[in-house]
């Protein structure tokens, strides 16, 4: 599509191509500061709620949530999936990946096969609820959006009901195939 949109322009307007790829590529760059700036101010409060133990305290409020979705008993497993949750809640789905990649790193049991609270988490970051969407507020507002802000709550109610599913669908599978997979374990016992 990019190629014949391209081609199309260089036969109809060659003159006004380079223009448009320079005026589009200024607005890219325009674009990745504002949202850098964003993701800066985000970031340095996620770094600074975990340098002043908030991080903990957060890990602590989120603990029975955290432990019955995730079935996790080492508390700084427990933070680093509050941190992830903290963030996606707050919009910041590139600045919760650090985090999430450690905790999905932690969950790992070695098996080669994603456990239930791996997929659990994939599931919440994929569908995350976000109390805060300050990614598309920021790029509404440069945008140019008069009121950037006023997706906050669709955003909530949306987000809250696909994360909802996302949870029962889960427990569901789980239930349903962790089931068979332990009837094959079984059947490979009584095989040797």
């Amino acid at each position: 599509m990019i190629i014949s949109s391209i081609c199309f322009l260089l036969w109809s307007a060659p003159d006004t191509i380079v223009g448009v790829m320079v005026e589009a590529s200024g607005g890219a760059l325009k674009l990745c500061i504002e949202l850098g700036a964003v993701y800066a101010v985000w970031l340095g409060i996620l770094e600074l709620v975990d340098a002043s133990g908030l991080g903990q305290k957060l890990a602590h409020l989120l603990h029975p949530i955290i432990k019955k979705l995730f079935k996790v008993k080492d508390p700084e497993v427990e933070q680093m999936i509050a941190l992830n949750l903290s963030a996606n809640m707050l919009g910041l789905g590139n600045a919760s990946t650090p985090m999430g990649i450690k905790a999905m790193q932690a969950l790992d049991d070695g098996s080669g096969v994603a456990s239930t609270s791996m997929i659990m988490l994939l599931i919440i970051n994929a569908t995350s609820i976000q109390l805060l969407p300050s990614t598309v507020i920021g790029l509404r507002a440069s945008a140019g959006s008069l009121s950037p802000a006023d997706i906050i709550l669709p955003t909530i109610l949306a987000t809250t009901v696909t994360t909802g599913l996302g949870i029962v669908l889960v427990k569901i599978c789980s239930k349903i195939f962790g089931k068979k997979s332990g009837k094959q374990k079984r059947f490979n016992e009584v095989k040797k």
